[in-house]
């Protein structure tokens, strides 16, 4: 993995404790590392919450590419490489490199293409390992068209027990897992995610209809034309659908409808992070006898814990992190904070322990 994203469940599940943590591991290693964010992370408190927010905290040599103004709260000494040309909220993004450890705040681009033209920029600027930092709600940069893999930060701020948490993390990892299409799928849906929108096959594998309609608007243009096509080729059938873009209740409510009129259809999506539905809506797709593929899989390189919530409910560390490694199977599951302390507490103890 070249390109990894970091992307919290909700605020204050510990992503940027674990961003910190990676940068830390990077730096022990001798890793050439690049930074950026897809939304602003290291603000001294939360936007939303007024909660207090640990920093970002990068090490010398470390690339990092945010909005101009964000450097003027900078708690290092840094050199300027390049501008970008990208513009944002916050300014135009340029790129900078540490020249001593300290803490920073860190705002990137918001578009997928131009997080594309940053990561280019920063392995230019010789980044062997970049990290990609999330925003609330937004998880575009945790494509694999982006991001070679996924680091997930859960935790108790999501509410609720520990069996909650873990029910809805395991949720969230089923909307982000959804399987790889076969070749076969993917040669016959390549035309489309070459460009933008909505297609249907029949069962043959034949192109029935191809537009490049927003996917908000979808949902009828797709149901309009299977029954156009039905009512002329009754013996074919519908054999695939597949959209490019977001696929919200709309359009979801329309491939329901495909699936209960086409049994065995296969769904096709561009990745995991174009779902804004529940895993139970999955569930009701493949009661229909559907097949939900994704074009291109995401890899979830790891997923960590925070017991911690800034509104209540703590969890004990050891339990959750327990409880999440049995409720987590195939998964690598830490609490980098509590294991790293521990580590620490052991090797006081008994003296310096094998990594």
């Amino acid at each position: 993995m070249r390109t990894v994203a970091v992307m919290g469940m909700s605020k204050n599940t510990g992503k940027t404790v674990a961003l910190n943590h990676l940068l830390a591991q990077a730096a022990d290693d001798g890793v050439a590392v690049g930074l950026t964010s897809i939304g602003r992370d290291g603000e001294a408190r939360d936007a939303v919450f007024d909660f207090p927010k640990p920093p970002v905290t990068v090490w010398p040599g470390t690339v990092v590419a945010t909005a101009r103004s964000t450097l003027q709260r900078a708690r290092l000494r840094y050199k300027t490489m390049a501008a970008t040309g990208i513009a944002s909220a916050m300014g135009e993004i340029v790129l900078v490199e540490a020249l001593e450890g300290g803490d920073m705040e860190v705002a990137g681009a918001s578009r997928s293409h131009d997080q594309r033209r940053v990561i280019a920029r920063l392995r230019q600027c010789g980044a062997e390992l970049i990290f990609l930092d999330g925003a609330l709600g937004r998880s575009q940069h945790a494509s694999p068209a982006i991001a070679d893999g996924v680091v997930l930060a859960t935790g108790a701020a999501l509410g609720g027990g520990v069996a909650d948490v873990l029910r809805k993390t395991r949720e969230r990892l089923t909307l982000l897992g959804i399987a790889q299409a076969d070749a076969a799928t993917a040669a016959r849906c390549a035309s489309l995610f070459d460009g933008a929108g909505v297609a249907l096959w029949d069962r043959a594998g034949q192109p029935l209809f191809h537009a490049a309609v927003a996917s908000l608007n979808a949902g009828e243009a797709l149901l309009a034309q299977a029954d156009a096509c039905a009512d002329s080729r009754a013996d074919a059938g519908i054999g695939t659908v597949a959209c490019t873009g977001a696929v919200g209740r709309s359009l979801w409510r329309a491939f329901e409808t495909l699936a209960a009129r086409h049994p065995g259809l296969t769904v096709v999506v561009a990745d995991g992070t174009r779902l804004f539905v529940e895993s139970a809506d999955l569930a009701a797709l493949a009661r229909h006898g559907a097949r939900l593929v994704a074009l291109r899989p995401i890899r979830i390189a790891g997923i960590t814990l925070n017991p911690f919530s800034p509104l209540g409910g703590h969890f004990a560390a050891a339990s959750f992190l327990e409880a999440a490694r049995a409720a987590l199977p195939g998964h690598a599951v830490t609490d980098v904070q509590w294991e790293s302390r521990t580590r620490t507490e052991m090797e006081a103890t008994d003296g310096p322990l094998a990594t």
